[in-house]
Order: C-alpha cells, then structure tokens, then sequence
C-alpha cells in the first residue's frame, strides 16, 4: 500500500515500525493534534513517528527532539523563536507570535561548539534515497530527531518495502537481539555504534543477516570498515558523511576510507560539489539546509592520501603542539584502532612543561594488552612527538546518546 506526500514522493504507508515491543505501520500511526508549528518533545520513537505522521499527512510546521536536549534556556530560545512546545499532553505556547511555515522541518545541531542552533529542511530536502530499492529492514539508533535519525525515517516513510526497527538509548546495550527478532538486514551507525557492538558481544552482530552495513557520523578508519567487512562478506559495507548542514553529501561504497580524490571539484547536476581549501572539506550540495552557505566550510580536516581524500577530524581539535612539532590526534588514533587488540581510541593533547603539550591516550582493549606493548606498536608507525606518552586504559566504550564518543 502506497499514496503520495504532498510534495508528491512516495512513500510506504504500509511499511512495518518496530519499536520497543509496538509492532506497526505508518499508516496505523495516531494523528497528532499539534498546532500550526510546533517542537514536539518526544520520549521515544513512538512518540517521534506519530509527528512525523502528522508532519507528512498536515504538513505542519515541525521540529522533533528528546524531551532530554531541550534545556530551559534552550525551551526559551525555540518559544522564542516561533515554536508551541508539546511534549505528551502539556503545550507551552510560543511567545513570539508569527505565521506558521507550512512543510518546515527544523533540525537541532548537535551542539558540539555551542547551544543548538536550528537548521531548517523540509522532506524534499531531507529525503536522499528514492526510487526502487530492495526490500530491507532497518535498524535505527540514532537520537530522536537527528539527521542521521531522519535519514533512516525518510527512507522507510517514502520507499515502500522498506521497514525500520527503532532502538532507544537504553537499548543499545542488547540491541543486536532485538535486530536479530525483528528480522533486521540493514543497519546504519556511527563508528563509535559499531565498536561498542563488536566489543560488547561480537558472535550476537556477526549472527545478524545483514545486507547493508552504514557506517557516519565520525571519521570513519580502514580498521573498522576492514572489521565489518570481514563479519559480513555479503553485505554492502558504506559510509555517509552528511550533517544537518549539508544534508548527505558523500556516500562511499567500496569498502575504503575516504573517498577518491577525482571527485573533487567535479561539476555533477544534482551531486555535491567538493573541496579543499586550506586543509577543510567545503561542500556546495543541493540537500544543505535553508540559509546555509552555497559553499559550506565544514570545520571538517582533510587530507590527499595516495588518491584518497580522508576525513580525519576537526580543524579546531586535531592538532597538537608538541615542542613545536604538530602531531595529529585523528592519525595516533587511526594508529591505536589498527592493533588487533585494541576496541576504541581516543587521542588528546595534556599540557606539559618545556615541550608545552604531550600526546595522552585512552584506549578500550579487546585482548590481552600493555601499555609498553602498545607505545611499540605506536613507535613503528608514528614520528616519536606523536606517541602517547601517557595512556589510560578503560573498561568501556564511551558513548552518547548522539551515538558518538563521550570524550
């Protein structure tokens, strides 16, 4: 069973969602009685399907988040800005009084150099994938309302034959059982997702029959692709890099870190434009949000790597000062999530007299390790500034509700 949106896409009202014992279609989803626009606050993707629901059939003004994002002052700031707030049955009205904009889609950043801002998108503009697709089942992780979370909606929303199975944040810990009951054979995550999976119960995801493996969200490394590629030999192994911002821009398939180096500065009708000015990724891409620059500067470090243009972190926290050497926290950590016994990495600078700043580590194990073992492992393939100099060793995979690491 399929209809049209307004905007004319299809879409698959007859597509199964699964989430947290509910078991149902978009077409069987409550109406909201929301008002013309509105911040719905939601508590878990049932809530959060029924206004996207809603948004589809009325094209009212929407904006989607946890209950949990939304901060007094941030509260202040939407009111403020046009938005009734609804969360359950109580609605705070917006105390700036304007004219609702039919079909909007607001989005909050991530907020990572600040308070979130909001990006507007409509579903047109959030909406990537189209046109006939195999029949897949979908895993969804990702923060209610996110890009990422929209991405996967999007496509079990306007493509018939595709369902998606909605994990909560307190599931994320089992949720390769709950795919494995649903019959998931698609699955989109963040690195970080993927690691804390594998380290956490490898034979329960290498039991899953996945046909697609997506990996965004954060850089993405040749040990973690080459890891997922070996679990699932049969499956398309992808990763996406795509922002509230730029919408989705790159999508690689070929089991490689970066993309090739050809693809820049190419003119495609329809395709992101990409580029590299003074060492940053810059995107021109017809998917970016409203009022966002034709060419986006993404705050995002790139390098050319034997054809290879690699993502390899933020300009603003990559580098580190080493007695005037510049070391990379993003190339110790590709280094540090190379060796077989290690889960996850992360790499910053400490300051420290005479040179000013050292390399420090923390580093989950999934083998039996030592630090010495690891600080050779390092010499052999880093210059001797860029070694860690002190390493930490943790338990545990630190993970945001963002699905990205806490540190």
């Amino acid at each position: 069973m399929s209809e049209a949106t307004p905007a004319g896409l299809p879409w698959g009202a007859g597509n199964r969602l699964v989430t947290r014992g509910t078991d149902t279609t978009w077409a069987e989803l409550e109406t909201l009685d929301l008002p013309e626009a509105a911040g719905v606050l939601v508590e878990d993707n049932l809530q959060a399907a029924r206004a996207v629901w809603t948004h589809a059939t009325t094209s009212r003004e929407t904006l989607v988040t946890s209950r949990t994002r939304v901060t007094p002052e941030l509260a202040d700031d939407l009111r403020g800005e046009g938005l009734a707030l609804v969360s359950g049955s109580e609605v705070q009205p917006a105390t700036l009084e304007r004219a609702a904009e039919p079909g909007r889609i607001w989005l909050l950043t991530s907020g990572s150099t600040g308070r979130p801002k909001r990006v507007a998108h409509t579903l047109d503009s959030l909406t990537t994938v189209g046109g006939d697709q195999p029949a897949r089942t979908w895993l969804c992780p990702y923060a209610h309302g996110a890009y990422a979370w929209w991405q996967v909606v999007t496509l079990g929303l306007t493509v018939p034959g595709q369902d998606v199975v909605f994990i909560e944040p307190d599931e994320l810990d089992s949720w390769p059982r709950t795919a494995l009951d649903a019959g998931v054979t698609a699955a989109s995550g963040t690195p970080t997702f993927w690691r804390q999976a594998l380290y956490r119960d490898p034979e329960a995801v290498a039991a899953l029959p996945l046909e697609q493996v997506t990996l965004g969200g954060e850089p993405v490394d040749q040990a973690i692709l080459d890891r997922l590629t070996e679990l699932f030999p049969k499956a398309r192994v992808s990763w996406i890099y795509a922002s509230s911002e730029a919408g989705a821009s790159i999508a690689v398939h070929d089991g490689t870190a970066g993309f090739p180096e050809a693809w820049l500065d190419r003119d495609v009708p329809g395709r992101p434009r990409l580029s590299i000015v003074e060492g940053e990724l810059v995107i021109a891409s017809p998917k970016r949000g409203e009022g966002i620059d034709e060419h986006l500067r993404t705050g995002d470090r790139v390098e050319v790597v034997d054809g290879r243009v690699l993502i390899t972190g933020r300009l603003a926290s990559d580098e580190i000062n080493v007695g005037g050497s510049k070391a990379s926290a993003s190339q110790v950590r590709d280094v540090l999530q190379a060796h077989p016994a290690v889960a996850w990495a992360s790499v910053k600078g400490r300051k420290a007299p005479i040179v000013g700043n050292i390399v420090t580590a923390e580093v989950v194990p999934s083998g039996p390790l030592t630090e010495e073992e690891l600080g050779a492992w390092a010499r052999d393939r880093l210059p001797d500034y860029s070694v860690p100099r002190r390493v930490r060793f943790l338990d545990s995979i630190p993970i945001k509700e963002t699905l990205k690491s806490d540190v």
